[in-house]
């Protein structure tokens, strides 16, 4: 974790592989899940390369995103995020080594997105949890 030292000083938390962490962008929240040393993974935009900052709202109009694994610092970018383990008192979380294999299956891969039934809170609680919720938008089950 060394990765994120200086970085954690500046921003609240410590996450740990497997956590949900929620980023407060100027308009919208954008979900990552930890996967540990200073990384992260998420879904953006088919057509952005990284690293991935406020370009990720273009995701709310696409169709397709693409899983990448980046460095928490790199996508938060000046803006501010929080561990938000939310729904661990609804859903129980799988074995973080599960969630972890889980992720790293689907680093590069090319996914569907749907701002309201398959968005990136969707995506990482779908690895986290097994089930993907959101509570962003009035939004079914991922699927």
């Amino acid at each position: 974790m060394a990765a994120i030292q200086s970085f954690s000083a500046t921003h609240p938390g410590d996450p740990e592989p497997g956590d949900l962490i929620e980023i407060f962008r100027p308009a919208y929240q954008h979900w990552a899940l930890y996967l540990g040393d200073g990384y992260i993974i998420n879904v953006t935009p088919v057509d952005e390369g990284p690293p991935a900052t406020l370009a990720s709202a273009k995701s709310v109009f696409s169709r397709k995103a693409r899983v990448r694994m980046q460095l928490l610092k790199d996508v938060v970018g000046n803006d501010t995020y929080h561990i938000n383990n939310k729904y661990d008192s609804t859903y129980p979380p799988l074995p973080v080594e599960e969630i972890i294999r889980r992720a790293e299956y689907l680093i590069d891969q090319e996914v569907s997105y749907d701002l309201l039934g398959n968005n990136c809170e969707h995506f990482v609680t779908l690895l986290r949890y097994g089930e993907g919720v959101s509570d962003q938008i009035l939004s079914q089950p991922f699927s």
